[in-house]
């Protein structure tokens, strides 16, 4: 500070002597200030969403969404001006469809559902990555000895490579009800996870849903590209359209990583 201080004095002064006006020298400052300051760090964007496509299925026994044109250019052509032509899309789908995020409305009637979720549960979320080598079951102690207050804690099974392969809906990895209960202790924000369902398939009483959402903890499952990813140092953000009375909806996933 005391160095810019002096520049900026040394280039004042010798603007005046040579009769320069008052708003050229503070030209100058700046210019000194801006050369001086240093870079802002550069930021890098990580996809950890899969694309929404016509006919793709997301969970076994739930509709596809089909994708069509309510309003093709060709049809818009008649209510705008020669050569201005609009395409107004239509898509029918379930709210369990690609990448997506649970409200706690999704399993409790009085939970918080899309409209009033709060943005601070599930934008620019400090994140961590949480690998859960070769096991199909991620348990209490995959979450110990870690600072997870606030945090979006993502559980990367890497089963994500199966997407849209009759192998994803298989005995696919998830959440243990103790592992839910430690990230409820814990303080987590937000949990996801890049597999079919953050519960075992196989048990009908959804734990993981229901110890997460219960608390108030949003869930995100079927990420994608966790391995793009540190295990800490970034921000993670997954916010679903603000749709009253729905408890889940598809969203953009992302991180943000700081270089």
């Amino acid at each position: 500070m005391r160095v810019l201080e002096k520049c900026g004095y040394a280039c004042e002064s010798r603007q005046r002597r040579a009769g320069v006006k008052d708003g050229q020298v503070m030209d100058v400052l700046l210019y000194v200030r801006l050369r001086a300051a240093p870079a802002p760090p550069r930021r890098r964007f990580v996809e950890l969403s899969h694309p929404i496509e016509d006919a793709m299925v997301t969970y076994p026994g739930l509709p596809a969404p089909r994708i069509s044109a309510h309003m093709d250019r060709a049809a818009s052509a008649a209510h705008y001006a020669p050569g201005t032509t609009f395409h107004i899309g239509r898509i029918d789908m379930v709210a369990n469809t690609g990448t997506y995020l649970d409200a706690p409305f999704h399993r409790w009637a009085d939970g918080l559902d899309l409209a009033a979720l709060p943005l601070d549960r599930c934008a620019e979320l400090e994140g961590r990555r949480v690998r859960v080598p070769d096991a199909r079951a991620a348990d209490a102690a995959c979450f110990l000895d870690q600072d997870l207050d606030g945090m979006a804690v993502l559980i990367h099974t890497g089963w994500s490579r199966h997407w849209r392969t009759p192998q994803y809906a298989g005995d696919a990895p998830f959440l243990t009800e103790a592992g839910a209960c430690r990230l409820r202790a814990a303080g987590a924000a937000l949990v996801g996870i890049d597999s079919i369902n953050i519960d075992d398939r196989a048990d009908p009483r959804r734990p993981a849903h229901s110890v997460l959402l219960e608390a108030g903890i949003p869930i995100v499952e079927h990420l994608t590209g966790l391995d793009q990813l540190p295990e800490r140092g970034f921000r993670f953000s997954a916010a679903p359209a603000r749709v009253a009375h729905m408890g889940s909806f598809p969203v953009r996933a992302y991180a943000v990583l700081e270089d």
